[in-house]
Formats: structure tokens, C-alpha cells, sequence
């Protein structure tokens, strides 16, 4: 379903993703996991075309999306849905506002098919009953499912969650982690999640890819990667802090390299 092959992206002059290449097959629910820094999020964003590489191709279904016309894309990105870190919602709109604004812009459906379809999406997220709450008005947890509800609107073919579990309670969180392993059950949809959460990523994922520093260095079932022999592998699942003396050390070099 998306094929990443030997993705580069540098801004002024550093590289942010080096070398990168990933397959996720369809229908499964594949984790992006690493540090913070490590690259993941920029990742996403090449999947969904909100930045374009230096070099390098993605591939949706075959299609290289990284050289085709934006008109032409835009037909593929109606079957992507996302939900972004902050939810991102619009803090005008009602929550029923904001689920049915992909609908009102990229479909000729009438009003009361929308709010049909609208409705059918937040009972499916648990917020049944709070069409016409605002964003201000919602719990952290209710944004995410709030956004979850819009990036399902379409009903994508895809679906990529950007740090899902970020800033909220671990009971919250692991409602988030049931209710992607729901969605996959029930629609068999291609999922990425970008997360630094392990217990989140061990708990949702048919498949983890480990990055750091921009790469990949390790891909797996979870069980693989828990037995991975990688050091920076061990280092992250093991929670081991960076050496501080040699990290300084290696920062320096850099810079007399530079």
C-alpha cells in the first residue's frame, strides 16, 4: 500500500531523513517508532505530501506521488485520512462542524446525508451526543477522538496517526490504543502511527519500524524487535540515557568537520 524508497530530506544543508526506505502492506497497522528528533513526524508528513524531498520516492498503491501533479493527488489524498498530534481542529466550529468539513468540501452530498455520515463517524469514536460542543469545550482525549471522527470522514483507505498518545493519561491513552485496534478490526485499513510510546506501539502494531537519527534501523513484528540485537534498539526499549560526555564529544567533532 505505501512503498518509501531511499527518502532524503535535508533543511538548509542537514539532513532530516537519510536514506529512508519502508514498506507497509495493506491492511496493516504498522508502527513508526523512535526518539523525539528521530524523523518520524517528517516521515508522515512525505506520506501525506505536506512536504516534498530532496530526493528519493513514496509510493501510494504503486503510484509515486512525489512526482505527479497535485490535482491528480489530491484523488489519492481523499483516501488518506490523519489525525494530527494536536488534533488540529478548527476552534470555530462545533465538533460537528469540523467532522463534516472534508465531506462539505470534496463532496456534492446533501445536508442531511452529511449529518447522517457526520453522526455515524462520532458515535463510531465514542462522542455521540456532543455534535455541537466546541473544541475549547473538550478534553484532550475528546480533541483526538474529535480529529480521529474527521480523518475517518472520507473513509480513507489509509490512516495515519501522528503521536496519537501525546499529552494525555495513560487510562486516556490506552482508550486511543483500543479504539485504533477497533477501527483496524472493523475496516481493515492500512494504519500508521508515528508514537514514542512503547507500551502504545507494542500493544497496536502488526509491524515496528525503529528510526533514529533519521534511519531506519530496525523492522520487525514486535517480538523482533524486542529481540533485536541493535544497540540503539536496546537503548531506546530499555530507556538508557545517551552518554552526555561522548554525545558532547561527538557534537564537537562535528563541528570541526562541518
Amino acid at each position: 500500500m505505501i512503498r518509501v524508497e531511499n527518502l532524503v530530506t535535508s533543511y538548509n544543508g542537514r539532513r532530516i531523513l537519510n536514506n529512508v526506505n519502508l514498506e507497509v502492506q495493506a491492511g496493516e497497522t504498522m508502527v513508526i517508532l523512535g526518539g523525539s528528533g528521530t524523523g518520524k513526524s517528517t516521515l508522515l508528513r512525505h506520506i501525506i505530501r505536506l512536504e516534498l524531498p530532496t530526493s528519493g520516492h513514496v509510493y501510494i498503491k504503486n503510484q509515486d506521488i512525489c512526482h505527479m501533479p497535485e490535482d491528480r493527488f489530491n484523488l489519492l489524498r481523499a483516501k488518506i485520512g490523519m489525525l494530527f498530534q494536536s488534533a488540529a481542529l478548527f476552534n470555530s466550529m462545533t465538533v460537528e462542524e469540523n467532522v463534516a468539513l472534508p465531506l462539505r468540501e470534496l463532496t456534492r452530498l446533501e445536508d442531511s446525508t452529511i449529518r447522517i455520515m457526520t453522526r455515524i463517524k462520532l458515535d463510531l469514536v465514542g462522542l455521540g451526543g456532543f455534535e455541537n460542543y466546541m473544541p475549547s469545550e473538550l478534553s484532550g482525549g475528546m480533541k483526538k477522538r474529535a480529529g480521529l471522527a474527521r480523518a475517518l470522514a472520507m473513509d480513507p483507505e489509509i490512516l495515519l496517526f501522528d503521536e496519537p498518545s501525546a499529552g494525555l493519561d495513560p487510562i486516556t491513552a490506552a482508550g486511543i490504543d483500543n479504539l485504533i485496534l477497533k477501527l483496524h478490526k472493523a475496516f481493515h485499513m492500512t494504519i500508521v502511527v508515528v508514537t514514542h510510546e512503547m507500551a502504545s506501539a507494542f500493544t497496536i502494531a502488526d509491524r515496528i519500524t525503529v528510526m533514529d537519527q533519521g534511519e531506519v534501523i530496525a523492522t520487525g513484528t514486535p517480538e523482533e524487535i524486542r529481540a533485536s540485537k541493535h544497540p540503539k534498539v536496546q537503548q531506546f526499549l530499555n530507556r538508557t540515557p545517551v552518554d552526555e560526555t561522548l554525545d558532547a564529544q561527538a557534537y564537537l567533532r562535528s563541528l570541526t568537520q562541518s
